[in-house]
């Protein structure tokens, strides 16, 4: 009965995946590793994940991390700059945002707000937090 659907055009894995993509990215600001992660869980298979995976292109993930990261910055205003790094990256590592993004994301959003303690935080400190050779 499910591969008639298949037939009919009912049941079509890489319609959802693409679907499933830009939805996600744009209400949850959702990062490539935590889409893919989603589509797997939901049985999509591998090709048809990568290939909607790869709407998001590493430029438009930028954006929506620089945006997510905007949006929270004020909530840890006033906390130390280790403290504030830590949150900030971390909210993005829970959706799926590379290690070495956060950081620089977290980082240029800090010294942007004319955090002098941005420049202070030596990465020894998030390479110990988010593991050596990710901060690429």
């Amino acid at each position: 009965m499910l591969a008639r659907f298949a037939e009919v055009g009912l049941i079509d894995d890489a319609m959802f995946a693409n679907a499933w993509v830009e939805s996600r990215h744009y209400s949850r600001g959702l990062g490539r590793r935590a889409l893919a992660a989603e589509l797997n869980q939901r049985g999509v298979d591998r090709s048809d994940i990568q290939a909607a995976v790869a709407q998001v292109s590493p430029e438009r993930e930028l954006a929506t991390a620089r945006a997510l990261v905007e949006r929270r910055l004020a909530s840890t205003a006033g906390q130390p700059a280790q403290v504030r790094i830590r949150r900030l990256a971390g909210m993005l590592a829970r959706k799926g945002y590379p290690p070495g993004l956060a950081y620089r994301v977290v980082r240029e959003a800090l010294e942007q707000e004319g955090q002098d303690q941005a420049a202070a935080i030596d990465d020894d400190v998030f390479e110990a937090e988010f593991g050596e050779g990710e901060l690429g």
